[in-house]
């Protein structure tokens, strides 16, 4: 018997072929705007996108990552080798009810998952959602692409060309909010949550901190509507693309400004309220998204290690915002807290999933603040 060595290319690349339990071994390409190609292999519909590429560094928890809304309109370079080795969980244990990415890129796609939870494959749950994917050999050249030169736009293509296409240029959280209201627990208190693409986890871990939850779309006017909902405090949450898309938001974020409301701001919310309070925003050259990121709680030399996902910053903070969190590794802001009124917000997940959480106890500080 001849034995192959899966050092030698051809044999990996039949190898994989293999592995990926295709009818054939389809090729495709991720083609960036300034010209860069990159050849795979096909493990996820066959189709093609277009969207901005971007990475992650982190080594687990593709599946919250792919169903977070965050990464609306945008194709998804993973760099930890290894993905699909412990396969899909059930749709309960997902950040949302779909795969949001535009399509997704790694570098050794495994086909046999091995884990307790997993009820299918990486690439059969992509192609029932119709999501493309490929196995590109170097994901570190690709990834060392973006960051040198940015974020840029990109596509995969299979059989046919398409046009690029800016996701940022588009309302992306109009596009992932919920579109009716919903209401949640119980408790001594009562949150509005503005679902501007928020994850299923925060709003978990507000239930589990014995409080009403009342989730609204990104659109909803608190202060005109007929509903006559009674709240103690705002969370704004987590969403897709430029905040300066998110007009009504900001614009709800300012009428509870004005009224000394308790609001809390995580991640895109974060952006929104700095705008909505007379601060600007940004665009990152890369992003952060990982579950890695240490963030410096300010007056202090306490490190805290954060899971974050966005492409925007705040540039300038708001007239009497103080910084709250500095990102240790680029210096960007990661937090704001005003001088007097109980309004805050993180640039980080303090949910986590995936990732760790040191920062669980922002939601206690938030709740504090309104219990008084």
């Amino acid at each position: 018997m001849q034995l192959t060595s899966l050092n030698d290319p051809v044999s990996r690349d039949r190898f994989s072929c293999h592995v990926l339990m295709q009818d054939e071994c389809r090729s495709g390409s991720l083609v960036l705007e300034d010209g860069t190609v990159f050849e795979g292999t096909s493990f996820g519909s066959i189709s093609e996108c277009a969207g901005e590429v971007v990475f992650s560094t982190g080594m687990v928890g593709y599946p919250e990552a792919l169903t977070d809304a965050s990464f609306c309109g945008q194709i998804l370079a993973m760099t930890y080798p290894l993905l699909g080795n412990y396969g899909v969980p059930a749709q309960a244990l997902w950040e949302s009810d779909k795969i949001h990415v535009a399509g997704l890129i790694v570098s050794d796609y495994i086909s046999t998952p091995s884990h307790a939870q997993s009820m299918m494959n990486l690439g059969t749950w992509l192609q029932q959602e119709k999501i493309p994917a490929l196995q590109v050999k170097d994901t570190r050249l690709l990834t060392r692409h973006i960051r040198t030169h940015g974020s840029m736009l990109g596509k995969i293509v299979l059989d046919s060309d398409i046009p690029f296409y800016d996701p940022n240029a588009d309302n992306l959280v109009s596009q992932v909010s919920a579109k009716h209201i919903t209401k949640q627990g119980s408790g001594d208190r009562t949150i509005v949550l503005i679902d501007c693409g928020a994850k299923h986890n925060i709003v978990q871990h507000l239930l589990a901190r014995n409080v009403r939850v009342i989730t609204v779309p990104w659109d909803y006017d608190l202060f005109l509507s007929t509903d006559n909902l009674t709240f103690d405090g705002i969370l704004v949450s987590n969403g897709p693309g430029d905040p300066k898309m998110a007009d009504k938001t900001i614009q709800t974020l300012r009428t509870a400004l004005s009224h000394n409301i308790p609001t809390l701001g995580v991640c895109l919310g974060h952006q929104l309220l700095a705008l909505a309070a007379g601060g600007d925003t940004y665009k990152l050259k890369f992003g952060h998204r990982s579950q890695n990121q240490p963030c410096l709680l300010q007056g202090t030399k306490r490190c805290y290690i954060t899971t974050q996902n966005h492409g925007f910053a705040v540039g300038t903070l708001p007239q009497d915002f103080l910084p709250w969190f500095i990102n240790a590794n680029d210096g960007s802001n990661e937090g704001m807290l005003h001088r007097h009124s109980p309004f805050f917000s993180v640039q980080f997940h303090p949910e986590a999933a995936p990732g760790p959480l040191d920062t669980e106890w922002i939601f206690d500080y938030f709740l504090q603040r309104i219990r008084g």
